[in-house]
Formats: structure tokens, sequence, C-alpha cells
């Protein structure tokens, strides 16, 4: 499936979208903010794509957001106060949505980053379940270099991710995060030599989740999203209430026959949800 900013394709039982504008350094078009969570909405909802790969084409993962998003749109508008401001808002609020659309998505995205991950970049990569690295891979609050507050969703995940002290430095700086200092904080899981090994690694441990109860990986998530945003009591009553209505015996046989004979589980995909 093609689009202007990015590909997707599914193998098995995992996709990969992948950012192809190269020589723009995969910057993120107006398009983009309506097409990329229609995109993850729709492999959501199919059922069948059990984990998605978000990865990227060139040097660099992506640079933020184009200039022309700038151009045509309300950010910058003049005329009437009230409604500028207004018509603003709107439209930050739409653009934060299409990245966390990738929280709603009820299988695990994992980030695949080589090179830059500036700005908006940052912004979906902080949205996704985990995230990987070339060496070579920096991470930039790159909002902060050009006059303006990250508005994306950087600055309310990121201290979830790393540090609340370090993530306050990168926002108030601007300063880049090499790839090893980010596995250190703990922002990526694993640093691969070179691009070609980190794909190869993400789709061997997107291939390990889609192996799994596709229903018990989306608890998980469910449940992990829900945990963060509120206290422990909260959460347990969150994971309580879904294990009521979503456990599954039938999986936990499957489970225990795959042990007890030495293969894998075979595991029914997630319903998939009807259009409107």
């Amino acid at each position: 499936m093609g689009h202007r900013c990015f590909e997707v394709d599914v193998i098995g039982r995992v996709a990969q979208l992948v950012l192809n504008r190269p020589a723009a350094l995969n910057t993120l078009l107006p398009e983009f903010w309506r097409e990329f969570p229609d995109a993850v909405g729709r492999l959501s909802d199919a059922g069948d794509v059990r984990a998605l790969i978000i990865s990227s084409t060139g040097r660099h993962f992506c640079a933020g957001m184009d200039l022309s998003a700038f151009e045509h749109s309300d950010l910058l508008s003049g005329g009437d106060p009230a409604r500028a401001n207004a018509g603003r808002k709107r439209l930050i609020a739409r653009m934060q949505d299409a990245f966390t659309a990738l929280e709603r998505a009820r299988m695990p995205v994992l980030a695949a980053v080589q090179g830059g991950c500036l700005g908006g970049g940052l912004d979906l990569i902080t949205a996704c379940d985990l995230r990987y690295a070339t060496a070579d891979a920096f991470f930039v609050v790159q909002e902060t270099n050009i006059g303006i507050t990250a508005d994306l969703g950087t600055l309310q995940r990121l201290p979830t991710l790393i540090p609340a002290g370090v993530a306050r430095e990168l926002a108030y700086t601007g300063r880049r995060l090499p790839a090893a200092r980010a596995r250190e904080l703990g922002l990526v899981n694993e640093v691969f030599d070179d691009h070609d090994a980190l794909l190869a690694g993400v789709r061997e441990i997107a291939a390990e989740i889609a192996a799994r109860s596709p229903l018990a990986v989306w608890g998980s998530k469910e449940s992990l999203l829900y945990a963060r945003d509120h206290d422990v009591a909260a959460g347990l009553d969150q994971i309580a209430t879904w294990q009521t209505g979503a456990f599954q015996a039938e999986e936990v046989a499957e489970a225990m026959r795959g042990r007890a004979g030495g293969h894998a589980p075979d595991y029914p995909d997630l319903p998939a949800v009807p259009p409107l």
C-alpha cells in the first residue's frame, strides 16, 4: 500500500510501515497527518497483524515536519486572534492524534531508527511500544532549536521513558542524544551496527511477538499504557477487569499443548473490526 510519505507492506503477521522520502530526510508532509493514523488504524482493525514495524529509508529516520506543513496550515495564520488561536489548537490536536493512533493500535509498534530522529520523528517514536537504533542514530528535541515548544507528544511521553531530568535537559538545550547514551537511559532497547542489522534484528523481535497470543499481547499493551497514566490501585483494578472479560482458557490450553508437544502454539487472530 503506497502513500506519498510512506509504504506499507504486510508479510505474514508482521506489518512494516516505511517512511520513503529519503531525499527530503523523510520529513512529514501535510497529508501525513491524515494518511498515517488511517493506515495504522486499518492495520489494527484487520485483526491479523500482530506487530507493526516503523522504519525508514536513507541516511536519516526522520528530520521532523516538512516546511510545507507551516506554509499551508493555520499554525502561522493571522487575522482574528480568537478564531486563529482556536483553529490552531484544533490543528495541533489533530496532529497529536496521528501519533496517539500508535497507542490505540491493538498490536505492539516497534520503531527502527537510523541516523537522525528529530522533532516530529521523536514525537513518533516515543508513541511506539519499543525502539531500536543503529550505532549512528541520534535523537533531538528539534523544536527548541527553531524557537517553538514541542507539542506533539515528546514532552509528555519522553519523561516516562528516560529520567525526567535528562528529558528536561534535552528539551531545554536541543542537544543530540547519541544512540549509545539512549540505550543506557532506556530510550532504545538495543543498538545495532548498521541499518541492515537493525532491520533484521527488529523483524526477528516482531516475529517473536507475533508468535504469542495476540489477545494476551493486546491486554499487556492496554494495561501497561493504563498503568503509565494511573496509580497502582487503579492499574490493578483495570487488569482485573480486563482479565475478567478476556481470559481465554483455550489459549492457555493451547500454550500447554505446545510446550508438551514441542511445537509452537497456534493462536487465532483478533477479530476484525468492521468498518462503520
